[in-house]
Formats: structure tokens, sequence, C-alpha cells
């Protein structure tokens, strides 16, 4: 928008006592800089009431105003919602009277709105005024959430029966395809699958091609569910087209392929998906995994520590050298708790190194390494150039082989803080794990100063969960003590309501927090195995999975069956 647009509706305003005056004109700069209209800027800053805006203006233009409390854009036809222009000029096609569309807007000035709806519609347009505070969260709706909303569980192979879907099995001259097309089915209907699965927090979508079928998977909360079955004949242009967002070759169908897809979804919100290709006996799966930087950023109060596993965890972080190794399966949480303590260490005084496979989350003031085995860049390798670089604090994605241990090892021994990961069930097992590997005894139990074993547990819905009576004897034989049995706490059950999956909502970690004491340390110097340090660690008072899983129990946040499963090894 241009500045003399903006200054006049800011004098209007400023005269009408909606702003004051000096405030107004520089608004108005501001809003013109970011090309942005006056109205819709003053909104995003919250400095404007859109009711008394909206009365002001109607008044001074004469222009009719409009009531946007229940209005639902697929009423329209299809051709009047363009979402290009919705974006660009911040209106919305609102209604068609005879051959008359008329388009809801906040700004009176924003005239270039209603010639573009009438060029894209070839109907005449008239513009109505709108409540900045209705209009807006409508426009981000249409751009954002309108994909979002949409139930795939009513997508049955007739929505496709009659598709025109655009020829992905081949390039054009800048080497994408579709990217004109925006209607494309296709196009339409991955966009719909990407933004619902971040709707439901989705951490992964699995496209699967069978000899007679084809199903799309989320794993929601750590379970995969079944979320739609297009005809298999749309194998191929699934697969071509998701290959083609994530910058990957479409006529290479061979072999694996990995690559990284960016969908922005507003102006300062993005989500990454790292995507996995696979080829199997009736053609390409795909496998995205959802990369949400703010669940690095969400903190160590909401990761599910308790009080004095958190304390061992922030000890072990301000120490200036030493090895923190957080254990689990794929897909327990690790990578969020070493991003966690990787953001508490982050500050101007430190030097910062990663060596990751793949680099999953951006971390500005952390120096990431994407390992490339191919080139011979290796975990083994990053760690020898991180040690001439000075480094404070060292992130190894994970500890796969004697070398790269040693050096792990050889690091911490030396000054620097080394974080890693190691793919075992248990605290005391990992320690196991390294000697079997053929770390010396000495450089386990020197080098080595907390480790972390951690799951991840659905968590209750908290507006369906429900009291399960358990007799004090069966709470006994799940792991309950007799002080815990004592206690005046409920057992809930997981029911399922329209807020939730299955009785579930969200997830909290259950933690294996063990500090290595003198007595541990010995213990590894005596080549004693796992059972030995386990039943040490019982004794200095570590709970270990099941007995931490069984506090979430008691605070109302873990179901008994959800406990068996995550804890049943």
């Amino acid at each position: 928008m241009s500045y003399n647009a903006n200054s006049s509706l800011a004098s209007l305003l400023a005269r009408k006592g909606l702003i004051e005056e000096a405030d107004a004109k520089n608004q108005a700069l501001l809003a013109a800089e970011n090309k942005q209209s006056f109205i819709h800027y003053l909104h995003e800053k919250s400095k404007i009431d859109g009711s008394k805006a909206l009365e002001v203006l109607a008044d001074s233009y004469g222009i009719p105003t409009c009531d946007l409390s229940d209005y639902d854009h697929k009423t329209l036809p299809e051709e009047y919602v363009n979402e290009k222009l919705i974006a660009q000029h911040h209106a919305i096609p609102f209604e068609v009277r005879g051959n008359r569309l008329f388009i809801a807007l906040a700004d009176p000035t924003n005239l270039a709105a209603l010639e573009d709806f009438q060029f894209s519609t070839g109907i005449r347009t008239e513009a109505l005024l709108a409540n900045i505070a209705q209009l807006a969260p409508i426009i981000e709706t249409i751009i954002e959430g309108d994909i979002a909303n949409l139930d795939m569980g009513e997508m049955g192979d007739g929505d496709f029966g009659s598709m025109e879907v655009a020829d992905t099995e081949r390039k054009d001259e800048e080497g994408l395809v579709g990217e004109e097309k925006d209607d494309a089915p296709i196009v339409v209907y991955i966009n719909k699958l990407l933004m619902d699965a971040i709707r439901k927090g989705a951490s992964d979508l699995h496209f699967e091609p069978y000899e007679k079928s084809y199903r799309v998977r989320f794993r929601i909360d750590g379970i995969l569910h079944e979320i739609s079955s297009p005809p298999v004949s749309l194998s191929g242009r699934l697969s071509a087209r998701l290959k083609v967002m994530s910058k990957l070759d479409i006529a290479e169908r061979r072999v694996p392929q990995d690559g990284r897809i960016k969908l922005r979804l507003s102006r300062n919100k993005s989500i990454d998906f790292r995507v996995s290709t696979l080829p199997t006996i009736w053609g390409e799966k795909v496998v995205l995994r959802i990369l949400d930087s703010s669940s690095a950023m969400l903190g160590i109060d909401v990761l599910g520590y308790e009080a004095d596993q958190k304390e061992m965890y922030m000890a072990a972080l301000g120490q200036p050298q030493g090895m923190i190794l957080v254990t689990g399966p794929t897909g327990s949480g690790k990578t969020v708790s070493l991003y966690t303590g990787l953001n508490i260490l982050n500050t101007p005084e430190r030097n910062i190194a990663t060596a990751e496979d793949p680099v999953e989350i951006n971390l500005t003031g952390v120096n990431q390494v994407h390992m490339n085995p191919k080139a011979g860049l290796t975990f083994s390798s990053a760690l020898r150039s991180f040690l001439r670089q000075d480094p404070d604090v060292v992130m190894v994605g994970e500890i796969r082989d004697l070398e790269t241990a040693e050096i792990a090892i050889k690091a911490a021994q030396t000054g620097h803080l080394v974080l890693s990961t190691l793919h075992t069930n248990s605290a005391p097992e990992t320690l196991t794990r390294l000697l079997n590997m053929g770390v010396p005894s000495f450089n386990v139990a020197s080098s080595i100063s907390l480790i972390i074993a951690q799951r991840l547990g659905r968590k209750l819905c908290g507006e369906c969960k429900a009291p399960e009576e358990i007799s004090p004897k069966a709470l006994k034989e799940l792991g309950f003590n007799d002080d815990q049995i004592a206690q005046d706490f409920t057992v809930y059950k997981p029911v399922g309501c329209d807020k939730c999956t299955g009785g579930y909502k969200g997830r909290v970690g259950v933690y294996e927090v063990m500090k290595i004491s003198d007595a541990i340390a010995k213990i590894i110097m005596e080549d004693g195995n796992s059972l030995d340090i386990a039943k040490q660690a019982e004794t200095e008072g570590v709970d270990d999975l099941r007995k931490s899983a069984l506090k979430k129990v008691m605070a109302g946040l873990l179901s008994i069956s959800e406990v068996e499963r995550i804890t049943s090894f």
C-alpha cells in the first residue's frame, strides 16, 4: 500500500480520536514500509478497535457494511474464492447478488481489490466494509486453515474418479511440475494432507502403495492411524508430487532418496518436513517427518522431568566437561531433550558444534554439520574437526561405533561438554553397551557424568478421562509401593471425545535419569553388568522408567495401559 493512502486513513482516524495524531503518522509510515494496509497494520499491532473503525470509515466513505459473524466461504462458487487475491488484498468475496459480486474489505481505499476480483471472476464487483477484527481471522482461515479443516474421512475413492491430474511424470522447463497449476487435484490433495497432519499434531505421514490399494497414515502421539485411501492408480502421481515438492529426482524410482519440504503457514510461521522415499514392489513408499522447530524451544519445565531429574540434568549441563547421554528407541523424544539442553547452553560465551544425521531443526548460534558419508564426512571425522575448532560444547547425533565413541570420550576428558545419544533400553544398559563396543571401562567411568533413558507416553485427554477402579492388590502388582498406595490418588482411563484421539491428547516424557556416582563408577571399573548397575542406582534413589511412569499415573497424566505399552520391555 502507498504511503498516501495510509496517510489519509491515519489523518481520518486521528481526527475521530481513534488514535493519537503523532502515533498515526508513524504507524502509517511503518505500514507503507511493510507494504501493508494501514487498517490491517493497526489491527496486527493491536492499536485499533475494529468496530469503532468500521463505524467511522463507513460514515466517512459512504460504503455499506457487512456482518461476517456467520460467514462461510464454502457456500460461494469455487471460482470466486481466489486465495492469491485474498492474501494479496486482504479482502474476501462476501456474496453474489444477481450479476454482482460483493467484496468484503476493511480498507475503503483499496480499489485495486475490486478491479482484480472483477478481472479474475468476470463479474462486476462492489465493496462492503467489514470489521477488521472479524475479517482478519477469516482470511487466515481461508489461506491456512481451510486445508487444515478438511475431513479426510470423507475423501473416498469417488472423489478421485473424475480427476484431471497434471502430468507429474515429466519436468517443465524450470525443472518443477505443476507449480502454475495450483488447482490441480493432486496438488490440493497433498496440501490438505500436510495441513491436516499439522492440525492433528502428527509426527509422521506415511504414503504407502500396495497391489490393489493405497493408504495414507499419520503417526499421532506415537500410534499410526489410517487417514485416507486414494485410488491405487494415483500412486505414481502422489509420490511424484511429493518428490517435486522436496526437490528430488522424479525420474529415479529404483533407489531411496532423501529431501526436505518447507511449508510456509504464514508470514512468521513455517514447518519443515524431512522426506524419505523407498522403492517397494508396488511403487514408492514416501514418509514425511514433521520437523517443528517450536518443539525444540519448549523449555525443560514442560518436558515432564520430575523435580530431582530436572535438577540432575541442569547440574550436568552446568559442568565444563563430561558426557551426557540420552538413550531410547526411535521416536522417544531424544532429539527434543538434546535440543533443550543445547538451548540452555546456547549463549554468546560458548562455541557449540553439532554433528547430526540429518540436521532436523536449525538453531541460531549453533554450528550444525550435516553428515555426508559418501563424501567422507562421518561422525568421527566431524568430531576430529570440531576438536580443532576450539569448542566448548559438542553434540554428536548418535554414537554408532567404537571410533566415534573413543573420540567423543576423549573430548569429554579434555575440557569439553559432550552430548550424544545411544539406542539402548535403559540407563544401566547404556554403560554395558559402550563396554561391549570396546571402550575401556576406565574411560567409561571417568568421562560419563549423566545418562537419561526416556520414552514418550500418550497423555490422557483432560476433557474425557474417567476414573478407573483398581484394587490395592492390583496396584501392588503393577509396581506401586505401599506408601504410594496409601496416598489418595485416582487412576484414570481413556474414554475418547471429539477433542482427542482415542482418549489421548499430546504426549509426556517418562525418564530414568542416572548420575554416575562413585559407587556406580566402581562397578563399571570392576566389569559389573547392567543388573549390578541398576541395583546400585535403585539404592541411590534413581527411578527407573517404570517407576517414573507410575508417578505420571498418580498425577493423572498416564493410564495404566499406556504404562504397560511403554515400559513392558
